[in-house]
């Protein structure tokens, strides 16, 4: 079991999965500790639907042949702002830069960016998926609880040996996932989070990120 910190900076967006399963018994624990992640006025937003097997099968399958038919659905909230102004869109410029370079997709392939997108469908070969949700009636102080209870699982995988992705991808099918996970109307699909092993030979997961200097984003007050 790894500290804090060495989770937090070994943690990374796995890409490419084994497809060893991840024990029932991790996930509960995992879970149920999560459930100590802060929320204002201790409201814990979070719903989940852990999906795995066969089910997981019938859910990538259900996808594939939705896309292959050309179904098309529309996200119930935007995933990025319209505008996404600078240095937000250069970040997202470079980490997409950055991955496609990994794998020796260039840009005016455009076709095989395609494909590898469509892999977000596949969980990246995920054995397991975690679908989070939250009710419609709560406002963006509640998903920011959202973020940080998931934080909290993607670290506590880590610390145990597991790897994980969050998934926004997911939300861009938002009735057909629903359906699948049988949502109550009140609420709204946020997002999946891909579990599993990296898998260390593909080169996608050689791929680390940067972040800015802290005096970037980090001003001192009389400290």
């Amino acid at each position: 079991m790894m500290n804090v910190h060495d989770a937090v900076a070994s943690r990374r967006s796995v890409r490419d999965f084994l497809p060893t399963p991840v024990p029932g018994d991790v996930i509960r624990r995992v879970l149920q500790a999560a459930a100590h992640a802060p929320s204002g006025g201790n409201l814990q937003p979070w719903h989940l639907d852990v999906v795995a097997g066969d089910r997981l099968a019938q859910l990538k399958a259900l996808l594939r042949e939705r896309i292959a038919s050309g179904v098309r659905e529309a996200t119930e909230y935007d995933i990025y702002p319209p505008q996404l102004p600078s240095p937000y869109r250069d970040r997202r410029y470079e980490l997409g830069e950055a991955m496609y370079a990994r794998l020796g997709i260039p840009r005016e392939d455009k076709l095989a960016r395609l494909g590898w997108f469509m892999r977000n469908y596949e969980a990246f070969g995920a054995p397991l998926v975690i679908f989070c949700s939250v009710h419609r009636r709560l406002g963006p102080p509640q998903w920011s609880d959202l973020g940080m209870f998931l934080q909290t699982v993607m670290l506590l995988l880590r610390a145990q040996g597991w790897d994980s992705c969050a998934q926004e991808s997911w939300s861009t099918f938002p009735r057909t996932v629903g359906e699948f996970l049988g949502l109550p109307d009140e609420r709204m699909l946020f997002c999946g989070m891909a579990v599993g092993q990296a898998n260390p030979d593909h080169p996608v997961n050689a791929l680390r990120s940067s972040r800015a200097p802290l005096e970037e984003f980090v001003r001192f007050h009389d400290a």
